[in-house]
């Protein structure tokens, strides 16, 4: 299993950062790809249709977002853990993600992922606001 680390910036506060992962209809907006997501603590996740799921295991609001997270076609039983640490940045927000438990065979693929399918558009959406 591996680790992933990223630093990322967004032209937008910890708060709309945020919002945008945990709220469903954000969420599926800037992916253009169809999301249910629960903002509670324990409450389970559905992302980019049925793709990624999971379950939130700690949320801070507008400072950090804790999941048990997995591609639906993972082995049975196997989640890695993602966290998404905000902080103000300037005018904006820095987004620090660590996510622990990635399989070796899926790490690259996970890896670019976060960039094209989540940072890029997620980039994107926050300027039009």
């Amino acid at each position: 299993m591996s680790q992933i680390h990223q630093e990322v910036t967004f032209a937008a506060s910890p708060s709309e950062v945020y919002s945008a992962l945990l709220d469903s209809d954000k969420f599926a907006k800037f992916t253009g790809a169809p999301a249910k997501i629960s903002s509670d603590e324990g409450g389970e996740f559905l992302c980019f249709g049925t793709f990624i799921l999971g379950r939130n295991i700690q949320l801070v609001s507008d400072k950090l977002i804790v999941q048990a997270w997995r591609v639906f076609n993972w082995e049975e039983g196997v989640y890695s853990i993602v966290r998404f640490a905000l902080s103000a940045d300037g005018d904006g927000a820095k987004l620090v993600l660590d996510q622990s438990g990635v399989p070796e065979d899926m790490f690259e693929h996970v890896d670019k992922g976060w960039d094209t399918k989540y940072w890029e558009p997620l980039r994107k959406f926050l300027a039009e606001k």
